[in-house]
Order: C-alpha cells, then structure tokens, then sequence
C-alpha cells in the first residue's frame, strides 16, 4: 500500500511539474516586465531601449518599464540583472560596454558575462562620432591630432565610464594617432556632454544615436564617425578611417539579456518579440533617426557575435595595458 502510494504521489507531482511547462508559456507575461538599462537616462542606451521596448511591451499586452541603472561602467545595472530571479519579468539592454569590454578590463566584477545570463537577441548596432566643442580650433581629426601632439597633457576625453566602448575607443584612438589624452569617466556620456560643450573637457566618442542630436543642434562640432563606412544618417560627416588613421573602426551593439537559466520556452518567446519589434516600420524609422540598425538574429548567434567581439577588445586592453582607473 505505501509503496503504491509513494509511486502515486510520483506520478502526481511528475504531472504537475510538465502540466506547468505550458501554462508557463500561456501565461506569461502577466505583469509589467523591467528592462534594466545599466546607464543614465537620455544617453545612446537609454534612448533605443525606449524606443524598442514601447513597441515589445505593445504586442505582449503588457508595459515594459525601463529602469535606469547607471554606473560603474554598466557594472552596477548588470549585476542587478544577473542577480535578479529568471522568471522573465527581469531583462537586460547590454552593450558593447557591458559584455565586450567590461570583463577584461575589470577581472573582479561581481558576475560572469557568459555564465550569468542568458542571451536573448541583438537589437541593434550603431557606430560612434567623434564630437568636440565649437570654440575648440580644430576643424577635422588631423587637425585634432596636430593639435594634441602641439600641446600635450592640455586635452582630456570624456567616457560613459572605465571599460565602456567609449573609454576603449578613444584609447584606440590614442594608440594609432600617437597621442596622450587624458581620460576622465562619467556615469554616462549623457551626463559629461554639458562638460563638453562648456569646454571643461574637449573630446568624446559618443554613439551616434545620442552625439548626433548634440551636432544637428549647433551645441558641438562633429569631426568624424568610427565605422568603415559614412552613417547614412550624417554622410557629410567622414570616417576617421578616411581622416589620417587607416581602418579605424569602432562600433557599439546593442542586445537584451536575462538573468541565467531562464526558461527555454520564455526565451523563445522573447526572441521572437524582439526581433519582431526591431523589424517593424516604426520601430525601424524610429532606430534610423537615432542612427543605429536593426539586427536581430537567435540567441546563438548573439553569443557567437558578442564572443568575437570580446576577443577583439581584449586584445587593445592587454596591448595597451589598460585597467579600471
């Protein structure tokens, strides 16, 4: 009799436990979902999560609320997704920044880029633009670099923090012109713009997604993007491969992570959405006009992108010696 009932029992909670696996998917979502955005409000990250996510949350019937977590470098806000329950209503934007770069140049962050989340989709990629204020005498990336070489330790460069792709760019940036810039770190490139235009310091490699709005207003002098190719968004604006440093390239991706070992059945379903959101006219009209392009893709391919990427800075980081300030 007990062993009949203990065999019962068995069966019972092995029928409960698969009969949960579709009410899973058939439920989900049933509350507001939080999009972590490991930067300030207003800068590159924050204005494409917003774009995206309106339209995601629109289709899934449910809001998707962006919270913004600056700080560290996108360390702090990433930490708090990966540390955050894998149920789905918990999602990371990462970058460039965050899962390239970071985990070279700081070994003792608190999470494991390829172990502590889970991939879900690229969204985007956008290119950077090299922007200086208007009263500084420079006109064009050579004049910039015949003006750092005639007055060393004089020019600093803002970054969104230590590790960010803004930071590594400028440092490559360094390297191949043969110059030295000083570097100083904000919590995000939206907060050291105003520096920037007050000529409290002279040089940043924003995204172009947020430097670009800076450049159409007249509040900062555009000398040139970082991709191989002009922005089709600003082909006035030429390359700093074609401006005096062959084959420089610099661009920041842009994907949605959740916390690790969520649900296979959620993270279908979240891919899905994304992709479905970033190929949608609006959604795609709106990217443009910030500059970035749409991607997508499946999670294996997010992980095998953002794993040749990281190959690439950590190379710059180990050549350049470079290390958290």
């Amino acid at each position: 009799m007990k062993h009949w009932l203990r065999l019962f029992g068995t069966s019972l909670a092995t029928g409960l436990a698969l009969s949960a696996v579709p009410a899973l998917a058939d439920t989900y979502p049933n509350k507001p979902i939080r999009l972590i955005v490991p930067f300030p409000a207003s800068g590159a990250t924050d204005l494409l999560a917003r774009a995206i996510a309106q339209k995601v949350g629109t289709n899934m019937g449910q809001q998707i609320v962006v919270d913004n977590r600056p700080g560290a470098g996108g360390a702090i806000g990433s930490d708090m997704a990966a540390k955050a329950p894998a149920d789905g209503y918990t999602l990371l934007i990462a970058t460039t920044s965050t899962h390239s770069i970071g985990p070279y140049i700081n070994p003792r962050l608190p999470y494991n880029t390829e172990t502590d989340f889970t991939p879900i989709s690229q969204v985007a990629i956008a290119t950077n633009v090299l922007v200086v204020p208007n009263n500084l005498p420079v006109k064009n990336v050579k004049e910039l670099i015949d003006y750092a070489k005639k007055h060393p330790g004089e020019l600093n460069y803002a970054s969104s923090g230590n590790g960010t792709v803004v930071h590594l760019t400028a440092e490559a940036f360094k390297a191949q012109a043969g110059v030295f810039i000083t570097h100083i770190p904000y919590r995000g490139t939206a907060l050291a713009v105003p520096d920037l235009i007050s000529n409290k310091v002279q040089i940043l490699f924003d995204s172009i997604v947020s430097g670009l709005p800076h450049v159409k207003d007249g509040k900062l002098k555009a000398l040139a993007v970082t991709s191989l190719k002009r922005s089709p968004l600003a082909p006035e604006i030429p390359t700093v491969s074609e401006s005096g440093l062959p084959g420089f390239e610099s661009d920041t991706w842009f994907g949605i992570y959740g916390p690790k070992q969520m649900p296979a059945e959620l993270v279908t379903r979240l891919n899905a959405e994304f992709n479905k959101a970033i190929q949608s006219p609006d959604v795609k009209e709106r990217l443009g006009k910030l500059g970035a392009e749409p991607v997508g893709g499946t999670p294996a391919q997010f992980a095998t992108m953002v794993k040749k990427d990281s190959a690439r800075w950590g190379k710059l980081i180990k050549d350049r010696k470079i290390t958290v300030e």
